[in-house]
């Protein structure tokens, strides 16, 4: 992104939430900023707020609470330089997530830039569902690219996230290729859509066979997410599906571990 500073600390789009002191979705403690607007409509998603770029109203513990607000980059920053310390001793900043934070993509690259201006950390939380020209724009500003890869099947992935993954596995290749910045595979573990050993095991052998990346995380089933589905109106289609049975997730883990040279985690 070119331009003064004050250009970019300018720039505007919607958030829905800013989250500090987060040890999740990146290293150290991270300050993390959700952006409003989703291509994919995963049926497991826990942010269904995140999803349309709309700002919206949603009843939360029998009130109405308005999600979504138009922010400038220099409104976001002057949040996350507050704890400029902590990331400083834990080796944290900044992660942009949403919904898909590639849709507004010059919010996202205005946010980066600014951090690494500051000597921020710069992490995003990104399924990779944009053309590689847009995702060019933010490589520069990014330390570490936190990519979801849910499926390796296309007609699989379409029917339960309502896009195809061709695009997304294109943008892995070209983001390992650039060797820009960190990427860390994660996968989001979804009994009946991708529990099994061969499921995790095809995802796993992409991952590596990216080059450079050497991290896969994978993200148990929650249903953290089901009470803010009733709050906006909207059925929750997960609602029926157990939960992962105990011991799955560390079997799959050490299938992963014992078939490829990746470090696997559980979480992220």
């Amino acid at each position: 992104m070119e331009g003064s500073v004050n250009d970019y600390l300018k720039v505007s789009g919607r958030i829905f939430d800013i989250q500090r002191y987060s040890i999740h979705d990146g290293i150290g403690i991270r300050t993390i900023v959700f952006l409003k607007g989703c291509a994919l409509r995963c049926r497991w998603c826990c942010n269904p707020e995140s999803q349309e770029y709309a700002v919206q109203t949603m009843m939360v513990n029998g009130k109405p609470k308005t999600i979504g607000r138009d922010v400038t980059v220099a409104e976001v920053m002057d949040v996350v330089a507050r704890d400029m310390p902590y990331y400083g001793r834990s080796g944290g900043g900044l992660t942009l997530s949403g919904g898909e934070s590639l849709l507004q993509p010059e919010l996202a690259a205005a946010l980066l830039q600014a951090a690494k201006c500051i000597g921020i950390n710069t992490a995003i939380e990104s399924m990779g569902y944009a053309e590689f020209a847009t995702i060019e724009k933010i490589l520069p500003y990014l330390d570490t690219y936190l990519m979801d890869i849910k499926h390796r099947d296309s007609a699989k992935h379409k029917e339960f996230t309502g896009k195809e993954n061709t695009k997304m596995l294109e943008n892995a290749v070209k983001i390992a290729e650039s060797k820009m910045c960190e990427l860390i595979i994660r996968v989001p573990v979804i009994p009946g859509f991708n529990d099994s050993e061969k499921e995790i095991a095809d995802i796993a052998a992409f991952a590596d066979s990216l080059p450079g990346v050497s991290q896969i995380h994978l993200l148990p089933y929650h249903k953290y997410g089901e009470g803010k589905y009733e709050g906006l109106g909207r059925p929750y289609l997960m609602k029926d599906v157990p939960m992962l049975p105990d011991g799955k997730i560390e079997a799959l883990k050490a299938a992963v571990e014992a078939n490829t040279a990746l470090q696997c985690q559980i979480g992220g």
